[in-house]
């Protein structure tokens, strides 16, 4: 399960214990935001995106939706989301429970700029009932990122 593969991750640096399970779903930012009792923004929403045949991972705010036109600027190309399907197959976790731990080589993850207003914020952690709180630059450190982007609207208005 992906899940066990996240926690085997963050095993190897002692925060294993800080993940976090729930007895509801936290499957959109909205129930993530429910189960956390926190604001829908500070989910941390991992999206997945094809660009050159393989696999990219957006991490950006609850809050914050793609702009088409800023992200092909960054990516040379349209954004095209993954399937359901691909996003097992590339990326190893089920959506509702996509991050960017524990997950398959070759792997691109970028941190959207919408993130940046937070002290700490809400990432899954490979299942559909999960997360974990962690700061910006735990969130940089963990997440083997590649680097900032500024590809999301929605938040900053």
């Amino acid at each position: 399960m992906a899940i066990e593969a996240v926690k085997e991750y963050f095993a190897q640096f002692g925060m294993a214990d800080r993940v976090q399970e729930f007895d509801v779903s936290s499957a959109t930012v909205e129930l993530a935001a429910q189960a956390l009792g926190c604001q829908p923004c500070r989910i941390a929403k991992t999206l997945s995106f094809l660009v050159d045949g393989r696999a990219v991972l957006i991490v950006a705010a609850g809050d914050a939706k793609i702009d088409n036109p800023k992200y092909k600027a960054q990516f040379g190309t349209k954004a095209k989301m993954l399937t359901p399907d691909e996003v097992v197959e590339l990326v190893g976790h089920a959506v509702g429970g996509v991050c960017p731990f524990g997950i398959k080589e070759g792997v691109a993850v970028y941190l959207d700029r919408s993130l940046k207003r937070f002290e700490t914020v809400f990432p899954a952690c490979g299942s559909s009932n999960s997360a974990i709180e962690l700061s910006i630059e735990e969130l940089e450190r963990y997440s083997g990122y590649t680097a900032w982007v500024d590809v999301c609207k929605g938040w900053d208005s």
